[in-house]
């Protein structure tokens, strides 16, 4: 049975399970078939990275770690083969972007974070190319704190009377006449904190109708029953006695409220209220992270009630919502269900203090029966812990279950997914009603009429799967008119020698799908001399969608003036001592010989005698190009040696894996700048185009030795993947090691990205201190194969050793 089918037929079972007097009618069938049809046609991918820390110097590089998962299960993916990750100011502008490589489950890399920066409060962002058919909202976001010492901070000034964000949020979505509800609300700073205030509801008269305060993290709720052509606003105080004011949404004559409280036996009541004349049913409709979970109907005059067993619900935020009898929706809330099973982790240092320059030995280890464990990858940072690098550098646990299905910044996200209390489990809630948000319009669910995956719509932005995709645009110069079934090729000048051909769409879309192609890199892109004239334009392949998130200001107390100072002496100190060690490659194993493989005939000119002329080369020993001159120019074939023949069309002609169309050009080069001359001597393919032979010109450093390219052919500089850094650190085993007079200033003792566990669960790391004494901590997140996710954080001393 196909995976989509038993989706479906899992649903209607659930949905029938629900349905109170027997089998669900065919219209909750309706609805839920719509939702899988519609979930079918867009794999969800989410992405979490871990940074070594949250707090940068300017001079420090970034290090990272990708974990790639599928946005339902959160079990690795092995989809998109790259990550597109940015730095973003303040402006939301990008002043960083990099390219990394995905494998199953993720990928690593780095940021250096140069001098030009100014100090401020940054947006790291990351993203596959299949997520750019949907809203920045689905990007992996985190703020991150960078101090340049050597620019004054420019930190705001102080405001004697702070801007507060007040947000006020009805659950269900709406205010009704006469209706009861709940309207939850949330009170934040500049910088997004909570803030302590008292409040008041009034109405127009000001009249104080109820009294309410917030509960955690400046969110709290209060309820009230609203009247029609009747004002209401709140009114409230900070701890300073300042007070603000909030009008209230507006209240609705007609309509639906919904609300929900926890139940007896592990369920939860969602009560549907209405004042709609002749309303005769509602639907409820669950479903966690796109999975169908629950779907029933009830009758309703007044006011009707769904129960929900707990169970049926999956882990993590599930969306609750509420249906008329057309079908629409008319109320929606979130519920969060707190995992059962989380990954949990345990890290034991061999010591809780240590000496400057000792060895440090770490065991982590997986607590979970035998018979349940799974393979593990960790991501391992051990780094200073001060009043600059707080602990927040991030938790996979509360990003994959949480924080990635709510919208806007999330205040300690580790608060909500620690063991549940009474606090805790209240906090949450209020939560779920002030960060309501979900993947997808309902209109395009219930509208959507496609039944077969051939009548899916095509999205714009495919996914990488073999590597990195270049794409670009075939126009007519003078109209801007797209220009289709144009052959296009992009060549990278160098060594392996590799081609890449597309030919245009019906909407003038080309795509190049590269193999091997890592670091800087000069591209050329040109067509067939007689579409010389069209122009080629090749996309920035970072997304234009602006995030909305919004930035907290950068805030430096004057106490941390010395900290500031020792980091940033530390940083220079490393930079100067360490630096050329510190930048190692680990360099990938790429397939070294040229796209087309093993040649018919290959021939090193450095092993033949060496004529002056292109034209003598090739006649005299070249077996397999044969020059000729038609209507003054020349042009070279290859034997079709298969069948015995002459190829009547020109072979494609290459130098430097660049596709030469003039051989007089040619001709003209001088041999002695060529090291290798291979020929194909039968029909090649590259993708869907045929080729009668190939004639591939190599130079001795693949730069192509100064030929002169055509006017025509569009160069660019392009950023392949990333070449990933090793993490170095000094190693103290010897005494003359230890007595090194090199100072050892670093505050990021370790980093590795990929900490795999053994078949116990274990894992074991080693590395050494240095000379920064101070708190550090040791901060490890983790993702099993089957999608448990965990995190956990232990600290250790270090002190300096007497001299």
């Amino acid at each position: 049975m196909p995976i989509s089918i038993q989706r479906v037929f899992f649903s209607l079972l659930l949905a029938n399970s629900l349905w109170a007097f027997g089998q669900a009618p065919p219209s909750v069938n309706t609805l839920v078939q719509s939702f899988d049809t519609y979930r079918r046609q867009a794999l969800q991918e989410k992405l979490f990275m871990h940074t070594d820390q949250a707090f940068y110097i300017t001079g420090e590089t970034m290090w990272f770690k990708v974990y790639y998962v599928d946005g339902t299960r959160h079990q690795p993916l092995d989809v998109s083969k790259v990550t597109y990750v940015e730095l973003l100011d303040k402006e939301h502008k990008s002043v960083l972007q990099t390219k990394v490589a995905l494998t199953t489950g993720g990928g690593n890399g780095t940021l250096f974070l140069p001098s030009s920066l100014n100090s401020g409060t940054y947006l790291l962002r990351a993203y596959t190319n299949w997520m750019k058919n949907f809203s920045p909202g689905f990007f992996f976001e985190k703020t991150l704190t960078i101090v340049n010492p050597f620019k004054p901070l420019g930190l705001p000034l102080l405001q004697e009377i702070p801007e507060y964000d007040i947000q006020l949020f009805p659950e269900g979505g709406h205010l009704v006449q006469g209706l009861p509800g709940n309207v939850a609300f949330k009170v934040v700073d500049g910088s997004g904190h909570g803030v302590a205030v008292r409040g008041w509801l009034l109405n127009e008269r000001n009249d104080t109708l109820t009294k309410f305060a917030p509960h955690k993290f400046g969110i709290g709720t209060f309820a009230f029953t609203p009247m029609i052509n009747t004002r209401y606003r709140v009114l409230m105080t900070d701890q300073k006695g300042r007070m603000i004011t909030k009008a209230l949404p507006t209240v609705n004559a007609r309509g639906y409220t919904m609300r929900l409280d926890e139940a007896a036996n592990d369920q939860v009541r969602i009560t549907v209220n209405t004042n709609v004349d002749g309303a005769s049913s509602v639907y409820l409709f669950a479903h966690t992270r796109n999975e169908t979970k629950a779907a029933d109907q009830r009758p309703i005059q007044r006011e009707t009630t769904f129960l929900v067993n707990k169970k049926a619900l999956g882990e993590g935020i599930s969306h609750l919502t509420i249906f008329d009898a057309d079908r629409k929706p008319v109320c929606e809330r979130l519920y969060f269900k707190r995992p059962t099973t989380p990954l949990a982790i345990s890290l034991k240092p061999d010591q809780k203090q240590y000496a400057s320059r000792t060895k440090v030995t770490l065991d982590a280890a997986l607590e979970t029966a035998a018979s349940q464990l799974k393979p593990a990858s960790l991501s391992v940072s051990v780094y200073r812990l001060d009043s600059l690098a707080n602990s927040g550098s991030g938790n996979i646990l509360s990003y994959l279950w949480m924080t990635s299905d709510l919208q806007g910044q999330i205040e300690s996200p580790d608060y909500y997914t620690q063991p549940e209390t009474a606090d805790v489990a209240r906090a949450t809630d209020n939560l779920m009603l002030t960060h309501g948000w979900r993947r997808f319009r309902w209109d395009d669910v219930l509208n959507n009429q496609a039944t077969t995956a051939s009548q899916l719509p095509k999205q714009p932005f495919i996914p990488e799967h073999n590597g990195l995709l270049i794409q670009g645009t075939v126009t007519d110069p003078a109209s801007g008119k797209p220009m289709p079934n144009v052959q296009t090729y992009l060549s990278s000048p160098g060594k392996p020698v590799r081609l890449y051909v597309s030919r245009s769409n019906a909407n003038g879309q080309i795509r190049f799908e590269m193999q091997d192609f890592y670091g800087p890199k000069s591209v050329m892109v040109q067509t067939n001399p007689q579409d010389s004239l069209l122009k080629l334009t090749i996309a920035n392949p970072f997304s234009g969608s602006l995030s909305t998130t919004r930035l907290p200001e950068l805030t430096v107390a004057e106490s941390q003036a010395d900290q500031l100072l020792n980091r940033s002496v530390a940083m220079q100190v490393q930079s100067t001592y360490w630096g050329d060690q510190a930048i190692r490659y680990q360099y990938p194993s790429v397939d070294s010989t040229a796209f087309y493989g093993k040649p018919g005939e290959s021939y090193l000119l450095d092993a033949y005698t060496r004529f002056p002329r292109m034209e003598e080369v090739l006649r005299e020993y070249v077996l397999g190009v044969m020059p000729r001159k038609k209507q003054g120019h020349f042009r070279l074939h290859v034997p079709n040696l298969p069948y015995r023949t002459i190829f009547e069309d020109p072979s494609l002609v290459l130098l430097d894996g660049v596709p030469v169309f003039d051989m007089d050009k040619i001709i003209d080069f001088s041999p002695l700048k060529i090291k290798q001359i291979d020929v194909i001597t039968n029909h090649y393919f590259i993708g869907q185009s045929l080729f009668p032979g190939v004639i591939s010109f190599m130079s001795y450093k693949g730069d192509l030795a100064g030929f002169p390219m055509s006017p025509s052919v569009l160069r660019l500089d392009y950023d392949g993947l990333q070449l990933q850094r090793e993490f170095y650190s000094p190693r103290y085993e010897t005494d003359r090691q230890l007595g090194s007079r090199l100072p050892d200033a670093r505050t990021l003792l370790y980093w590795n990205p990929d900490l795999k566990t053994d078949a116990q669960g274990k894992g074991r790391v080693q590395f050494y201190t240095s000379d920064q004494a101070g708190t550090y901590i040791v901060d490890v997140n983790g993702l099993t194969i089957d999608g448990q996710a965990g995190s956990q954080r232990v600290l250790f001393e270090v002190k300096n050793s007497p001299k």
